[in-house]
Protein backbone atom coordinates (compact mmCIF):
# COMPACT_ATOMS: atom_id res chain seq x y z
CA UNK A 1 0.00 0.00 0.00
CA UNK A 2 1.81 3.27 -0.79
CA UNK A 3 1.62 5.95 1.23
CA UNK A 4 -0.83 8.14 -1.03
CA UNK A 5 -3.35 5.46 -0.65
CA UNK A 6 -3.01 5.26 3.16
CA UNK A 7 -5.18 6.34 5.84
CA UNK A 8 -4.55 9.20 7.95
CA UNK A 9 -2.32 8.80 11.20
CA UNK A 10 -5.52 8.10 13.90
CA UNK A 11 -4.45 9.72 17.43
CA UNK A 12 -5.02 8.67 21.00
CA UNK A 13 -4.56 10.45 24.50
CA UNK A 14 -4.36 8.46 27.75
CA UNK A 15 -6.96 9.12 30.32
CA UNK A 16 -6.55 6.49 33.75
CA UNK A 17 -7.73 9.21 36.45
CA UNK A 18 -4.19 9.58 37.43
CA UNK A 19 -3.10 12.44 37.25
CA UNK A 20 -4.60 14.55 40.36
CA UNK A 21 -6.21 11.36 41.72
CA UNK A 22 -4.28 11.96 44.92
CA UNK A 23 -5.68 14.83 45.89
CA UNK A 24 -9.33 14.57 44.23
CA UNK A 25 -9.48 11.80 46.73
CA UNK A 26 -8.91 13.36 49.90
CA UNK A 27 -11.13 16.34 48.57
CA UNK A 28 -15.06 16.14 49.37
CA UNK A 29 -15.73 18.18 46.65
CA UNK A 30 -13.82 16.37 43.92
CA UNK A 31 -14.15 13.90 41.58
CA UNK A 32 -11.32 11.55 40.77
CA UNK A 33 -12.42 11.74 37.34
CA UNK A 34 -12.49 15.31 36.94
CA UNK A 35 -9.38 15.67 35.25
CA UNK A 36 -9.63 13.25 32.87
CA UNK A 37 -13.12 15.20 31.97
CA UNK A 38 -11.69 18.19 31.08
CA UNK A 39 -8.87 16.04 29.10
CA UNK A 40 -11.84 14.02 27.31
CA UNK A 41 -13.63 17.35 26.34
CA UNK A 42 -10.15 19.00 25.18
CA UNK A 43 -9.06 15.86 23.08
CA UNK A 44 -12.55 16.01 21.28
CA UNK A 45 -12.28 19.76 20.65
CA UNK A 46 -9.52 19.19 19.07
CA UNK A 47 -10.09 16.13 17.27
CA UNK A 48 -8.26 13.24 18.42
CA UNK A 49 -9.36 9.95 17.38
CA UNK A 50 -9.80 8.07 20.84
CA UNK A 51 -9.10 8.03 25.00
CA UNK A 52 -6.81 5.36 26.09
CA UNK A 53 -7.85 3.55 29.55
CA UNK A 54 -4.63 2.24 30.94
CA UNK A 55 -5.23 -0.82 34.17
CA UNK A 56 -3.37 -2.19 36.62
CA UNK A 57 -4.75 -5.09 38.94
CA UNK A 58 -2.21 -4.33 42.11
CA UNK A 59 -1.04 -1.93 44.51
CA UNK A 60 1.59 -0.38 41.79
CA UNK A 61 5.33 -0.25 42.27
CA UNK A 62 6.89 2.24 44.82
CA UNK A 63 3.36 3.14 46.66
CA UNK A 64 1.80 4.41 42.81
CA UNK A 65 -2.22 3.47 43.04
CA UNK A 66 -3.41 1.81 40.23
CA UNK A 67 -5.57 3.05 37.37
CA UNK A 68 -9.47 3.45 38.43
CA UNK A 69 -11.58 0.54 36.36
CA UNK A 70 -11.65 1.59 32.48
CA UNK A 71 -14.84 0.57 31.76
CA UNK A 72 -16.44 2.31 34.47
CA UNK A 73 -14.16 5.30 33.81
CA UNK A 74 -14.94 5.40 30.16
CA UNK A 75 -18.40 5.33 30.96
CA UNK A 76 -18.46 8.42 32.61
CA UNK A 77 -16.48 9.94 29.97
CA UNK A 78 -19.02 9.21 27.19
CA UNK A 79 -21.27 11.02 28.69
CA UNK A 80 -19.48 14.33 28.44
CA UNK A 81 -18.61 13.34 24.96
CA UNK A 82 -19.75 12.40 21.35
CA UNK A 83 -17.37 11.39 19.00
CA UNK A 84 -14.10 10.77 20.71
CA UNK A 85 -13.72 6.59 20.59
CA UNK A 86 -13.59 4.87 24.19
CA UNK A 87 -10.60 2.06 24.47
CA UNK A 88 -10.59 0.37 28.02
CA UNK A 89 -7.61 -2.15 28.85
CA UNK A 90 -8.95 -5.09 30.53
CA UNK A 91 -7.05 -8.76 31.39
CA UNK A 92 -9.02 -11.63 29.79
CA UNK A 93 -7.12 -13.38 32.30
CA UNK A 94 -9.18 -12.62 35.43
CA UNK A 95 -12.54 -11.61 33.43
CA UNK A 96 -15.37 -14.19 31.59
CA UNK A 97 -15.88 -13.77 28.66
CA UNK A 98 -20.08 -13.87 28.82
CA UNK A 99 -19.38 -10.91 31.33
CA UNK A 100 -16.72 -9.08 29.05
CA UNK A 101 -19.27 -9.25 25.97
CA UNK A 102 -22.04 -7.46 28.52
CA UNK A 103 -19.68 -4.85 29.56
CA UNK A 104 -18.36 -3.68 26.10
CA UNK A 105 -22.11 -4.83 24.46
CA UNK A 106 -22.97 -1.79 27.23
CA UNK A 107 -20.31 0.73 26.94
CA UNK A 108 -20.47 0.47 22.93
CA UNK A 109 -24.43 1.21 23.51
CA UNK A 110 -24.17 3.80 26.07
CA UNK A 111 -21.38 5.76 24.03
CA UNK A 112 -23.44 5.12 20.67
CA UNK A 113 -20.96 3.10 19.08
CA UNK A 114 -17.55 4.34 20.29
CA UNK A 115 -16.04 1.07 22.37
CA UNK A 116 -12.79 -0.82 21.78
CA UNK A 117 -11.19 -3.35 23.50
CA UNK A 118 -7.58 -3.54 24.82
CA UNK A 119 -6.75 -6.74 25.80
CA UNK A 120 -3.90 -7.66 27.68
CA UNK A 121 -3.03 -10.92 29.56
CA UNK A 122 -2.09 -9.32 32.98
CA UNK A 123 1.31 -9.73 34.17
CA UNK A 124 0.77 -8.68 37.82
CA UNK A 125 -2.71 -9.28 39.95
CA UNK A 126 -3.04 -12.63 40.70
CA UNK A 127 -2.32 -12.31 44.21
CA UNK A 128 -5.73 -10.78 44.40
CA UNK A 129 -7.90 -13.14 42.38
CA UNK A 130 -7.39 -16.47 44.62
CA UNK A 131 -3.70 -16.43 45.53
CA UNK A 132 -2.76 -18.32 42.90
CA UNK A 133 0.25 -18.29 40.55
CA UNK A 134 0.34 -16.27 37.80
CA UNK A 135 0.18 -18.45 34.72
CA UNK A 136 2.64 -19.35 32.23
CA UNK A 137 1.91 -16.79 28.90
CA UNK A 138 1.04 -19.81 26.83
CA UNK A 139 -1.59 -20.73 29.38
CA UNK A 140 -2.90 -16.69 29.20
CA UNK A 141 -2.87 -16.39 25.71
CA UNK A 142 -4.37 -19.67 25.57
CA UNK A 143 -7.39 -18.84 27.82
CA UNK A 144 -6.95 -15.03 25.99
CA UNK A 145 -7.69 -17.24 22.31
CA UNK A 146 -11.21 -19.20 23.67
CA UNK A 147 -12.03 -15.85 25.32
CA UNK A 148 -12.01 -13.74 21.89
CA UNK A 149 -13.64 -16.96 20.31
CA UNK A 150 -16.54 -16.55 22.70
CA UNK A 151 -17.37 -13.00 22.79
CA UNK A 152 -17.01 -12.53 19.12
CA UNK A 153 -19.37 -15.31 19.28
CA UNK A 154 -21.59 -13.28 21.81
CA UNK A 155 -21.59 -10.49 19.46
CA UNK A 156 -22.56 -12.41 16.47
CA UNK A 157 -25.06 -14.13 18.14
CA UNK A 158 -27.63 -11.67 17.30
CA UNK A 159 -27.78 -12.19 13.03
CA UNK A 160 -29.04 -9.14 11.24
CA UNK A 161 -32.85 -8.40 11.24
CA UNK A 162 -33.29 -9.61 14.43
CA UNK A 163 -34.29 -6.68 15.78
CA UNK A 164 -36.41 -4.26 13.18
CA UNK A 165 -38.41 -1.03 13.48
CA UNK A 166 -41.93 -1.97 13.68
CA UNK A 167 -43.39 1.19 12.00
CA UNK A 168 -44.73 2.43 14.83
CA UNK A 169 -41.91 4.44 16.06
CA UNK A 170 -41.11 0.85 18.45
CA UNK A 171 -39.20 -2.77 17.43
CA UNK A 172 -39.65 -5.84 17.30
CA UNK A 173 -37.97 -9.15 18.35
CA UNK A 174 -37.12 -12.65 15.52
CA UNK A 175 -35.99 -14.22 18.16
CA UNK A 176 -35.46 -17.16 15.63
CA UNK A 177 -32.40 -15.04 14.74
CA UNK A 178 -31.42 -14.85 18.20
CA UNK A 179 -29.35 -17.96 18.53
CA UNK A 180 -27.45 -19.70 21.16
CA UNK A 181 -23.38 -20.09 20.89
CA UNK A 182 -23.15 -23.28 22.69
CA UNK A 183 -19.45 -23.08 23.35
CA UNK A 184 -17.69 -26.23 24.94
CA UNK A 185 -14.12 -25.39 25.75
CA UNK A 186 -10.88 -25.98 27.73
CA UNK A 187 -11.53 -22.88 29.73
CA UNK A 188 -15.58 -22.28 29.16
CA UNK A 189 -18.76 -23.49 28.83
CA UNK A 190 -21.50 -21.03 27.56
CA UNK A 191 -24.45 -21.77 26.14
CA UNK A 192 -25.59 -17.57 24.70
CA UNK A 193 -27.01 -16.06 23.22
CA UNK A 194 -25.21 -12.58 25.02
CA UNK A 195 -28.77 -10.89 26.37
CA UNK A 196 -28.50 -7.40 25.20
CA UNK A 197 -29.47 -6.05 22.29
CA UNK A 198 -27.05 -6.00 18.72
CA UNK A 199 -24.56 -3.32 19.05
CA UNK A 200 -23.91 0.03 17.11
CA UNK A 201 -20.69 -1.68 15.58
CA UNK A 202 -21.60 -4.55 15.80
CA UNK A 203 -18.81 -5.82 17.76
CA UNK A 204 -15.92 -2.93 20.05
CA UNK A 205 -12.76 -2.19 17.87
CA UNK A 206 -10.78 -4.81 19.23
CA UNK A 207 -7.09 -3.81 20.12
CA UNK A 208 -4.41 -6.15 22.03
CA UNK A 209 -1.16 -5.21 23.70
CA UNK A 210 1.27 -8.52 23.84
CA UNK A 211 5.12 -8.73 21.87
CA UNK A 212 5.77 -12.58 23.16
CA UNK A 213 5.37 -14.94 20.55
CA UNK A 214 2.05 -15.87 21.70
CA UNK A 215 1.11 -12.14 21.78
CA UNK A 216 1.89 -11.69 17.96
CA UNK A 217 -0.42 -14.95 17.27
CA UNK A 218 -3.14 -13.53 19.28
CA UNK A 219 -2.63 -9.88 17.62
CA UNK A 220 -2.53 -11.76 13.99
CA UNK A 221 -5.57 -13.41 14.62
CA UNK A 222 -7.72 -11.37 16.20
CA UNK A 223 -6.43 -7.69 16.40
CA UNK A 224 -7.40 -4.71 14.34
CA UNK A 225 -4.64 -2.53 16.29
CA UNK A 226 -2.21 -3.93 18.31
CA UNK A 227 -0.42 -1.65 20.97
CA UNK A 228 3.19 -1.87 20.32
CA UNK A 229 6.48 -1.03 22.46
CA UNK A 230 8.91 -0.41 19.55
CA UNK A 231 11.40 1.62 20.59
CA UNK A 232 13.38 2.15 17.01
CA UNK A 233 12.63 2.58 13.71
CA UNK A 234 13.80 -0.93 12.64
CA UNK A 235 12.13 -2.70 15.71
CA UNK A 236 9.15 -1.20 13.93
CA UNK A 237 9.72 -2.85 10.66
CA UNK A 238 10.49 -5.75 12.23
CA UNK A 239 7.98 -6.01 14.32
CA UNK A 240 5.30 -5.00 11.69
CA UNK A 241 6.44 -7.07 9.12
CA UNK A 242 6.38 -10.04 11.53
CA UNK A 243 2.24 -9.68 12.44
CA UNK A 244 1.22 -8.74 9.27
CA UNK A 245 2.61 -11.66 7.43
CA UNK A 246 1.21 -14.05 9.65
CA UNK A 247 -2.53 -12.16 9.43
CA UNK A 248 -2.29 -12.81 5.92
CA UNK A 249 -1.67 -16.28 6.32
CA UNK A 250 -4.75 -16.52 8.52
CA UNK A 251 -6.58 -14.51 5.90
CA UNK A 252 -6.87 -11.29 7.04
CA UNK A 253 -7.76 -8.51 5.24
CA UNK A 254 -4.51 -6.76 3.99
CA UNK A 255 -2.77 -3.64 6.27
CA UNK A 256 -4.58 -5.38 9.36
CA UNK A 257 -3.94 -5.33 12.40
CA UNK A 258 -3.06 -1.34 12.33
CA UNK A 259 -0.18 -0.41 14.65
CA UNK A 260 -0.11 2.04 17.61
CA UNK A 261 2.82 3.30 19.28
CA UNK A 262 2.92 5.54 22.30
CA UNK A 263 5.03 8.39 21.74
CA UNK A 264 7.14 9.60 24.53
CA UNK A 265 7.91 12.73 23.36
CA UNK A 266 10.13 15.91 25.20
CA UNK A 267 9.22 19.15 23.90
CA UNK A 268 11.31 22.44 23.32
CA UNK A 269 10.88 25.61 21.39
CA UNK A 270 14.56 24.78 19.99
CA UNK A 271 16.70 21.75 20.23
CA UNK A 272 18.79 22.81 22.59
CA UNK A 273 16.10 23.59 24.94
CA UNK A 274 14.94 19.89 24.45
CA UNK A 275 18.90 18.78 25.00
CA UNK A 276 18.65 20.28 28.03
CA UNK A 277 15.63 19.12 29.52
CA UNK A 278 16.83 15.28 28.63
CA UNK A 279 20.07 16.24 30.16
CA UNK A 280 18.03 17.22 33.27
CA UNK A 281 15.69 14.43 33.38
CA UNK A 282 18.62 11.95 32.93
CA UNK A 283 20.21 14.00 36.15
CA UNK A 284 17.13 14.16 38.60
CA UNK A 285 17.19 10.21 38.12
CA UNK A 286 15.90 8.14 41.90
CA UNK A 287 18.75 6.02 41.00
CA UNK A 288 17.59 3.62 44.41
CA UNK A 289 14.30 3.48 42.47
CA UNK A 290 15.37 3.17 38.78
CA UNK A 291 17.31 -0.25 39.92
CA UNK A 292 13.54 -1.75 41.17
CA UNK A 293 11.98 -0.09 38.18
CA UNK A 294 14.72 -1.24 35.75
CA UNK A 295 14.67 -5.02 37.70
CA UNK A 296 10.94 -5.41 36.74
CA UNK A 297 11.68 -4.53 32.78
CA UNK A 298 13.93 -7.70 33.05
CA UNK A 299 10.97 -9.75 34.12
CA UNK A 300 10.91 -9.27 38.24
CA UNK A 301 13.88 -11.82 38.97
CA UNK A 302 17.14 -9.77 38.68
CA UNK A 303 19.11 -7.91 41.79
CA UNK A 304 20.57 -5.19 40.61
CA UNK A 305 20.93 -3.28 43.70
CA UNK A 306 24.35 -3.69 44.61
CA UNK A 307 25.71 -3.41 40.63
CA UNK A 308 28.07 -0.42 40.05
CA UNK A 309 25.83 2.39 37.44
CA UNK A 310 28.70 2.97 35.19
CA UNK A 311 29.10 -0.38 34.33
CA UNK A 312 26.60 -3.36 32.26
CA UNK A 313 24.90 -5.74 33.66
CA UNK A 314 27.16 -9.07 33.79
CA UNK A 315 25.31 -10.83 31.00
CA UNK A 316 24.94 -14.11 33.92
CA UNK A 317 22.34 -12.17 35.51
CA UNK A 318 19.94 -11.35 32.02
CA UNK A 319 17.65 -13.45 32.28
CA UNK A 320 16.47 -16.11 29.68
CA UNK A 321 13.35 -14.84 28.17
CA UNK A 322 11.13 -17.72 27.46
CA UNK A 323 12.14 -18.47 31.22
CA UNK A 324 10.26 -15.44 32.73
CA UNK A 325 6.46 -15.35 33.36
CA UNK A 326 6.00 -11.77 33.03
CA UNK A 327 6.10 -9.28 30.64
CA UNK A 328 8.51 -11.23 28.20
CA UNK A 329 8.03 -8.10 25.74
CA UNK A 330 9.43 -5.90 27.96
CA UNK A 331 12.08 -8.53 28.77
CA UNK A 332 12.72 -8.81 25.32
CA UNK A 333 13.53 -4.93 25.13
CA UNK A 334 15.52 -4.27 27.72
CA UNK A 335 17.60 -7.90 27.50
CA UNK A 336 18.65 -6.83 24.34
CA UNK A 337 19.76 -3.06 25.37
CA UNK A 338 21.84 -4.71 28.43
CA UNK A 339 23.65 -7.18 25.86
CA UNK A 340 24.80 -4.10 23.69
CA UNK A 341 26.90 -3.01 26.61
CA UNK A 342 24.83 -0.14 28.12
CA UNK A 343 25.87 0.64 31.22
CA UNK A 344 23.23 -0.10 34.40
CA UNK A 345 23.32 4.17 34.82
CA UNK A 346 22.19 4.36 31.15
CA UNK A 347 19.66 1.48 31.26
CA UNK A 348 17.76 3.06 34.14
CA UNK A 349 17.57 6.03 32.48
CA UNK A 350 15.88 4.51 29.49
CA UNK A 351 13.50 2.20 31.31
CA UNK A 352 11.65 5.16 32.47
CA UNK A 353 9.63 5.20 29.36
CA UNK A 354 9.69 1.58 29.78
CA UNK A 355 10.89 0.13 26.56
CA UNK A 356 8.35 2.88 24.29
CA UNK A 357 9.69 5.33 21.58
CA UNK A 358 11.06 8.39 23.13
CA UNK A 359 12.31 11.16 21.19
CA UNK A 360 12.81 14.94 21.76
CA UNK A 361 13.27 18.28 20.10
CA UNK A 362 10.99 20.87 18.46
CA UNK A 363 7.27 19.97 17.19
CA UNK A 364 8.64 19.81 13.78
CA UNK A 365 11.43 17.75 14.67
CA UNK A 366 8.86 15.40 16.67
CA UNK A 367 6.87 15.60 13.63
CA UNK A 368 9.64 14.47 11.13
CA UNK A 369 9.91 11.33 13.55
CA UNK A 370 6.41 10.67 13.58
CA UNK A 371 6.08 11.24 9.45
CA UNK A 372 9.20 8.74 9.35
CA UNK A 373 7.41 5.73 10.54
CA UNK A 374 4.38 6.94 8.99
CA UNK A 375 5.31 7.05 5.63
CA UNK A 376 7.20 3.11 6.38
CA UNK A 377 3.60 2.39 6.82
CA UNK A 378 4.57 1.02 10.44
CA UNK A 379 2.40 4.09 12.43
CA UNK A 380 -1.28 3.82 12.11
CA UNK A 381 -2.28 5.08 15.23
CA UNK A 382 0.10 7.18 17.62
CA UNK A 383 -0.65 7.88 21.35
CA UNK A 384 0.43 11.54 22.37
CA UNK A 385 0.01 12.09 26.45
CA UNK A 386 0.69 15.37 28.45
CA UNK A 387 -2.76 17.05 27.38
CA UNK A 388 -3.34 17.76 31.52
CA UNK A 389 0.14 19.58 31.30
CA UNK A 390 -0.19 23.31 30.27
CA UNK A 391 3.32 23.21 28.45
CA UNK A 392 3.42 20.45 27.14
CA UNK A 393 -0.50 20.57 25.98
CA UNK A 394 0.40 23.72 23.97
CA UNK A 395 3.05 22.07 22.49
CA UNK A 396 1.03 19.18 21.43
CA UNK A 397 -2.13 21.17 20.10
CA UNK A 398 -0.78 24.32 18.96
CA UNK A 399 2.58 22.96 17.36
CA UNK A 400 2.98 19.36 16.80
CA UNK A 401 -1.03 18.25 15.91
CA UNK A 402 -0.91 21.60 13.21
CA UNK A 403 2.21 20.63 11.61
CA UNK A 404 1.17 16.80 11.28
CA UNK A 405 -1.74 18.15 9.92
CA UNK A 406 0.03 20.84 7.53
CA UNK A 407 2.22 17.95 6.38
CA UNK A 408 -1.63 15.88 5.49
CA UNK A 409 -0.50 13.24 7.88
CA UNK A 410 -3.24 13.54 10.57
CA UNK A 411 -6.82 14.23 9.15
CA UNK A 412 -8.99 17.42 10.67
CA UNK A 413 -12.30 15.78 11.34
CA UNK A 414 -14.30 12.67 11.88
CA UNK A 415 -15.17 10.51 9.26
CA UNK A 416 -18.50 8.98 10.41
CA UNK A 417 -20.46 7.92 13.04
CA UNK A 418 -18.66 5.33 15.30
CA UNK A 419 -14.76 4.13 16.50
CA UNK A 420 -14.61 2.15 13.63
CA UNK A 421 -15.98 4.07 11.02
CA UNK A 422 -12.80 6.64 12.17
CA UNK A 423 -10.23 4.76 11.82
CA UNK A 424 -11.35 3.29 8.43
CA UNK A 425 -11.32 -0.13 9.75
CA UNK A 426 -11.91 -2.94 6.72
CA UNK A 427 -15.76 -4.45 7.25
CA UNK A 428 -16.17 -7.35 9.59
CA UNK A 429 -16.23 -11.06 8.57
CA UNK A 430 -19.68 -12.03 7.79
CA UNK A 431 -21.07 -13.94 11.26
Amino acid sequence: MSSAQRRKLKTVTGVSGAVGVYDAAIDPGQSTVASSIEVAKLAEANGFDALFAADLLSFGAQGAIGAQEPLIFLSALSAVTTHVGLIATVTSTFHHPYNLARLFGTLDHVSNGRAAWNLVTSSVGEENYGDQELPSPEERYARATESLEVVNALFDSWRPGALTSDGRGGSQLNSDLVRPIEHSGKYFTVRGPLNIPPLPQRRPVQFQAGQSAGGIELGARFAEVVFTSLPTLEDAVTYTKTIRSRAAELGRAQGLPLIMSSFHATYGATEAEARRLVLDAAENTDFDAGRILLADMLGGGVDLSELPLDRPIPESLLPDVNSVNRRRGRVEIFAKLAASGRTLRELIIASKDTGHWAAAGTPEQLADAIEERYRADVLDVISLGGLADPRTRDFVLEGLLPELRRRGIVGTDYLGDTFRDNLELPPLPAP
